[in-house]
């Protein structure tokens, strides 16, 4: 009799897992990425975790990944991949991707990470009701505040170059914010600009001798390159300041900006939304509200620059080391 009963027992537990396998739905999703970079790795990695904790973990979901390599003609030939698959939903990580999504993918739901301005990219209708298939996150900089951090490091500071490249909306809409917050501050802008990668240290070096600083957007070609452009300044000691917090780990002096790994779980739940019959059209574009101010201590020592006491005083995250990762 109980040799029955265990039987039994075991029975209705395999039976109960094979009904629950029979049951969990798989889910495919595309992943678009501009190009390998801190932050927007960190993007992605967020996605899946907010995913994971929305109830949609790898065990049920196959992600199909591709990477532009900073090349626009790349990104476009993923959208049309990504249009022919039969995918349930797409990430798209930054704004020249999710702008090659918009322009072919008109079914499948997309959801965009790391775009700077969605509505000026031509991504959605509003930010307050996006319209279409897409919705997602922005990561749009408080540029005035990041300037006005410079300005705290060198009170005397008249000279302040950007690095960015013109095809990229995002980085014109931040450099359009530099450009104001610096006309207002009395400060002379210097640009070097750069359509791909290659022309990135001949454009940090066209600056040196004109300015007192350097200010890196989020801008992807640029940030891809960032390893050259520090070369180059720390060699003239030359201060860069960023706008995101992997550049500041890379080597740049400090920003006030956004964690992109928290940015990806906010879009990675809005994800989990959408697979659960949400609508994108109706889902308002979000954006995060946690800035943080990032400090790289041994960027500051290598070019003998004082960190304000009060600077590190509301510092809330203080890198004693530099790190490529």
């Amino acid at each position: 009799m109980k040799k029955n009963f265990s039987i039994l027992i075991v029975l209705t537990v395999f039976l109960v897992l094979v009904s629950s396998l029979a049951g969990a739905q798989e889910y495919r999703i595309g992943i678009s990425q501009f190009v390998e970079h801190p932050a927007l790795d960190a993007a992605r990695e967020g996605f899946i975790t907010g995913l994971a904790e929305a109830g949609f973990s790898e065990d049920n979901i196959e992600f199909i990944e591709q990477n532009a390599q900073a090349d626009f003609a790349t990104a476009q030939s993923i959208a049309q991949q990504f249009k022919g698959e039969n995918l349930d939903l797409i990430l798209a990580i930054a704004t020249p991707n999710a702008q090659a999504a918009a322009n072919v993918i008109t079914e499948t739901p997309v959801l965009f990470t790391a775009v700077t301005d969605p509505e000026e990219a031509g991504i959605v209708e509003s930010m307050e009701r996006p319209g279409g298939n897409m919705t997602g996150t922005t990561d749009m900089n408080p540029v005035a505040q990041q300037i006005e951090l410079i300005k705290e490091f060198i009170p005397e500071i008249t000279d302040l170059g950007v690095l960015y490249n013109p095809g990229e909306v995002n980085s014109v809409v931040q450099v359009d914010l530099v450009k104001e917050t610096t006309a207002e501050m009395g400060i002379n802008l210097h640009e070097g600009t750069v359509s791909n990668s290659s022309e990135v240290s001949l454009a940090a070096s066209s600056l040196i001798g004109d300015v007192d600083a350097i200010y890196v957007p989020t801008d992807n070609i640029i940030v891809s390159a960032l390893p050259s452009v520090l070369n180059i300044t720390n060699q003239n000691k030359i201060p860069v300041f960023a706008s995101e917090n992997g550049q500041v780990r890379q080597g740049s002096i400090a920003t006030l900006g956004i964690d992109y790994n928290l940015l990806g779980i906010q879009t990675g739940k809005m994800a989990a939304r959408v697979l659960n019959g949400a609508d994108p059209a109706e889902m308002a574009v979000e954006s995060s509200d946690q800035l943080k101010l990032y400090l790289n201590k041994k960027a500051a020592e290598n070019l003998n620059l004082e960190i304000p006491a009060a600077v590190l005083d509301r510092a809330d995250v203080i890198y004693e080391e530099i790190t490529q990762e």
